[in-house]
């Protein structure tokens, strides 16, 4: 195991960054929050905004007029990859820490604390956290049930980590040391989306590990319209391509059946020529369909039924994503 370096007591500790694109709903919520948690003498909480055409800069520019440990930085690249790797140039050269949060999330109150104390006890290069997604509106709440599932989440680490945690190969980014972030040269900027598991592969590569604590989680909220939870995943699948194709890595079982969905809604079409083309697509639609049946029974609300149609535009996003940016990843690297 590769440790990251040691930390001088002179030096300031933790800088933590939200990168965000119009965020105005809950951008001051989080920061007022994360603030409350660390001491401003070793913490410095930096807002990079990608360009926001809301009310987003402004709402950044007044919390960092209001705490002498607020910082409001632009990012010319808009990426989230990038906002990052700026605010670290910028801010995080004498830092031992760097904690990456998300404008659309709650936080509990001891988050940051508990995530340095995992991370000194451990030793780990990063510590990464579970996450709960929850939803307000009726077709959030459908979205929230999905992604919180097996059938959304295909039983990934970090969304069902029990006990105080355990080593793993990736889970959503939360706290990780500057010193390894550096050493293998921070977010892929190329990256729109899955920045953070390609991270992951290039600190393993070094001999970093990553620690999934199961002492705190954030809590996140999903898209709340179906052409959005669509476009995301899309975006999802598209950078999950690319960083297969970076890495010459073969997808995880659990990333290769949602995969067979786009071509088995192409295949479809030729059940006038044969019916049994149409029995992947259809034993696929009846799968997520029953599912979210169930969840909303369990659940016993009527809207948790939409988790099935739901599940199926991630899985439909995802793959038809895939399958975009893997080809057009192939093209590039010829």
């Amino acid at each position: 195991m590769r440790e990251p370096a040691k930390h001088r007591d002179d030096e300031p500790e933790l800088l933590a960054v939200i990168p965000c694109l119009n965020e105005e709903r809950h951008l001051e919520g989080v920061v007022r929050n994360i603030i409350d948690n660390f001491s401003p003498a070793s913490f410095l909480l930096v807002i990079a905004d990608g360009g926001s055409s809301d009310q987003t800069p402004l709402i950044a520019q007044k919390l960092a007029a209001q705490f002498p440990n607020v910082r409001y930085l632009h990012n010319p690249k808009r990426l989230q990859s990038a906002a990052v790797n700026l605010a670290a140039a910028t801010y995080g050269r004498k830092a031992r820490w760097l904690l990456r949060l998300d404008a659309h999330a709650d936080y509990p109150k001891d988050y940051c604390q508990t995530l340095v104390a995992e991370q000194e006890a451990t030793g780990a290069a990063a510590v990464v956290v579970s996450m709960n997604t929850v939803g307000e509106t009726g077709f959030q709440r459908a979205a929230a049930a999905a992604q919180n599932s097996l059938l959304g989440n295909g039983g990934a680490a970090h969304r069902r980590v029990t006990g105080t945690g355990k080593w793993v190969d990736h889970g959503h980014h939360a706290l990780v040391c500057l010193e390894a972030f550096r050493v293998v040269g921070g977010y892929d900027e190329n990256f729109s989306h899955n920045e953070d598991a390609e991270l992951d592969i290039r600190l393993h590569r070094a001999e970093y590990k990553i620690w999934l604590t199961g002492k705190t989680a954030l809590t996140y909220y999903p898209r709340a319209q179906p052409h959005l939870l669509f476009r995301q995943y899309f975006h999802f699948g598209q950078g999950r391509a690319r960083t297969v194709v970076k890495h010459r890595i073969v997808p995880r079982l659990r990333q290769m059946l949602p995969l067979a969905v786009a071509p088995a809604l192409l295949l479809a079409p030729a059940a006038l020529i044969s019916w049994i083309a149409a029995l992947p697509a259809a034993l696929w639609m009846s799968i997520c369909l029953a599912y979210g049946l169930v969840l909303g029974i369990r659940a016993r609300r009527a809207e948790i039924v939409l988790a099935g149609p739901a599940a199926m535009l991630m899985h439909l996003g995802w793959s038809s994503g895939f399958m975009s940016g893997f080809f057009a990843a192939l093209r590039r690297a010829t």
